[in-house]
């Protein structure tokens, strides 16, 4: 039953983490059903705290969003434009922060009790099943069958003309972005926490589910390196290898670390040589990295697309204010034909809005790492993750906030909280 119960809970935050839609429920994805169960549990949580559910950090960050979304709608009206992306933020981050809390509560009456090292774990696990399950899509006809005839992960057409990997729910950046979360939130954990480093079992568990997102996860989507790259950079300064002061737990660490990694090393070594479909999605996730080595030059078709993506508004209100249009009127396509997340946000609501959407995530991480101090590394890292990303798209990474903003309410600090994490 245990087993059973561990296995719904990771299958209904993988619904959260990755949300899509079924065939047969079209216009409703599972973030939307997850929001609507959430909303008892917030009310009835309410009425045993007398009323006190908000946390300070949740409070300050709906001002912030409020603020965002009054010059969304100012912008929006000044413009004389009817695209409101942004101007209903505030909506969005509370169906977010909603069905987050209804993952939490799920998360928190299964174990007796909810953790930041809990949650990580969960989607530690969700995300590995993603890139097992998109191999499996892509090489087995009857599992891509099942798949799309129930599930409503994006734009299949497009993904299968584009010869891309995709899962449940996760494909593209969007995809990419939260990968990169989860390995950066994993290699804080095997550099701090020392129950993890002095179990060999549990230790391999992180090291190996860290390698499979990299590798898999870069061929879903090539923002996943964003994450590797960070993660390893971390475990690298905080295992102190280029030091010559090493601790005995480090030298654990990299033993398990580089055990791991020659094995697997071994075995991609093997598909890339003996298989035609492996060795293209390998060339695929690390298309930079074999440009180097061939020609000496580190580029990707992402990178090239990307530069001709940098337009400039030519005038000062829309600077100021924007022009009103996340997307193009027209086509439906990116407005003024660039994806690049901080013009998206200067072409809708001008640097006004982009600087005070860029302060939300500001506070959101300082709140976060004021609250949760032994993961405060952890959430500096996520706001790099937050504006590297947008360099190159506009994807909200809310939705990672909102698990924390959580158990950060009363409720689950008096309730269910536990700081399970054994430092250094």
């Amino acid at each position: 039953m245990k087993i059973f119960a561990y296995i719904l809970v990771a299958i209904i935050t993988s619904c959260y983490f990755f949300p899509f839609e079924f065939t047969f429920l079209s216009g409703v994805n599972t973030k939307l059903i997850l929001a609507a169960v959430g909303l008892p549990f917030l009310f009835f949580n309410m009425l045993q705290m007398k009323g006190i559910i908000l946390s300070k950090e949740l409070t300050f960050a709906s001002l912030i969003a409020v603020l965002f979304s009054l010059i969304g709608f100012y912008s929006t009206d000044y413009n004389n434009t009817t695209d409101y992306a942004y101007a209903t933020y505030i909506i969005s981050m509370w169906v977010w922060f909603s069905a987050a809390y209804f993952t939490c509560t799920l998360i928190a009456l299964t174990h007796g009790y909810i953790s930041v090292k809990l949650i990580v774990n969960y989607l530690a696990i969700i995300c590995v099943f993603q890139c097992v399950i998109a191999l499996m899509i892509n090489f087995n006809s009857t599992v891509k069958f099942f798949v799309d005839s129930y599930f409503v992960s994006g734009d299949v057409k497009f993904m299968d003309e584009a010869e891309r990997l995709y899962g449940i729910g996760a494909l593209l950046d969007v995809a990419g972005g939260r990968f990169s979360v989860v390995l950066m939130f994993i290699a804080v954990l095997i550099s701090t926490d020392r129950d993890i480093r002095n179990n060999p079992w549990t230790l391999s568990f992180y090291i190996l589910s860290f390698f499979l997102i990299s590798v898999i996860g870069n061929m879903i989507a090539r923002t996943t390196s964003l994450g590797m790259l960070l993660g390893i950079i971390y475990i690298l300064l905080k295992s102190q290898l280029i030091s010559l002061n090493i601790r005995s737990s480090s030298m654990r660490l990299w033993k398990v670390l580089l055990g791991w990694a020659l094995l697997l090393l071994t075995f991609t070594t093997f598909l890339y040589n003996s298989n035609l479909d492996a060795r293209e999605l390998m060339r695929f996730a690390f298309e930079g990295f074999f440009n180097w080595v061939e020609t000496g030059k580190w580029e990707t078709h992402s990178t090239d697309v990307l530069k001709d993506m940098w337009i400039f508004p030519d005038n000062l209100k829309t600077w100021i204010i924007g022009d009103g249009y996340f997307n193009n009127p027209i086509s439906g396509g990116f407005y003024m034909s660039t994806d690049v997340g901080y013009l998206r946000f200067i072409f809708y609501c001008g640097l006004i809005g982009l600087i005070v959407f860029c302060f939300y995530f500001i506070y959101l991480s300082f709140s976060m790492a004021s609250r949760f101090p032994y993961f405060r590394d952890a959430f500096f890292m996520l706001l790099i993750i937050v504006f590297a990303i947008w360099a190159k798209v506009s994807t909200d990474m809310f939705l990672v906030y909102a698990l924390f903003l959580s158990i950060s309410t009363p409720y689950f600090l008096e309730h269910y909280y536990k700081n399970d994490i054994n430092l250094e």
